[in-house]
């Protein structure tokens, strides 16, 4: 049966095991170091502190780099044998894209929290936006949010429409259009962590980042992108090359959120993120305890009314 293979189809129907464990591991790291930026969003209710431009660039880098690896001839020949080889040997030559789908699709999802849980005041009672802060914490605003989903989006279904009308009618071209993606997800890449990291030195506060996914991500990409560079070779150095530059930058990152959170933390900040939910501004956090006493003491506060009622 193997005779009858490809020299190509061959190679992949007897698996390196160590390689596919390895591979195995590491598509389940890249799920799990996700879970705690999505769960620290949840539980904050909040995405203060998140750079929108930092969400933009890593979507669109992480979209630009699953198309890459996608329109790859290399993929595209390993998808091809599946047809050819067993069921297991072809789950092992497709672990690479399904590594770099569920690192977008975690990307992804974090865009959603973003956007969703993006401080904003819906109560008169709290009217201060990011608009009317100071200029000190004057932010990103809640249509800064849906613009930034709306271009990710955009690019997305630009990317898709034009892979798919490449592999149609000019299959021929496509290694210079993945090469091309690899090159635009390096790029992005590379400035990806810039805006963030300029947030985070502003407000010398973490807010709602994650530093147990950064912890897990920043060793992670480089073993990612050893395992990637052992499957695709020199051939797909745009698409393991894109993971060494964001770990190097990643864990630039990582270094000053644990210096701003343990080390020297902003006292004025420290606990700003935790009002940052639809109710009120996380620039603004406002002592309703202290409020309320007021009021019950017969005293009036800021919210107390000019005019009242006889």
């Amino acid at each position: 049966m193997d005779d009858l293979l490809s020299p190509h189809c061959r190679s992949l129907a007897s698996p390196d095991y160590k390689n596919f464990i390895l591979s195995i591991l590491i598509l389940f790291g890249i799920l799990l170091s996700y879970l705690p930026q999505h769960f620290r969003i949840i539980s904050l209710r909040s995405s203060f502190g998140i750079s929108p431009f930092f969400i933009l660039l890593g979507t669109t880098s992480g979209t630009s780099s699953f198309a890459n690896i996608l329109v790859l001839p290399r993929s595209i020949q390993d998808a091809a044998c599946c047809k050819e080889i067993s069921g297991f040997s072809c789950f092992s030559a497709l672990l690479g894209i399904l590594q770099v789908g569920v690192q977008w699709l975690g990307f992804f999802i974090i865009l959603l929290l973003f956007v969703i849980y993006f401080p904003r005041a819906t109560s008169s009672t709290s009217p201060v936006t990011p608009e009317s802060a100071s200029d000190e914490d004057n932010g990103p605003t809640y249509r800064t949010a849906l613009a930034v989903t709306g271009l990710s989006i955009l690019h997305a279904l630009i990317v898709l429409i034009i892979s798919v009308t490449f592999a149609i009618t000019r299959p021929e071209s496509l290694k210079a259009w993945a090469e091309f993606l690899g090159v635009l997800a390096a790029v992005l890449s590379s400035i990806q962590y810039l805006p963030q990291i300029y947030t985070t030195v502003r407000l010398r506060c973490v807010g709602s980042l994650s530093i147990p996914m950064m912890c897990i991500q920043t060793p992670g990409s480089l073993v990612w992108a050893a395992s990637l560079a052992a499957r695709l070779g020199k051939e797909g150095w745009s698409t393991w090359g894109v993971y060494v530059v964001t770990a190097c930058l990643q864990g630039t990152l990582l270094f000053l959120a644990t210096y701003f959170e343990y080390v020297n933390p902003n006292p004025r900040r420290k606990e700003v993120h935790h009002h940052g939910g639809e109710e009120a501004s996380p620039t603004a956090p406002v002592d309703i305890h202290n409020e309320q006493r007021r009021e019950s003491n017969g005293q009036p506060s800021e919210d107390t009314p000019l005019l009242q009622s006889q």
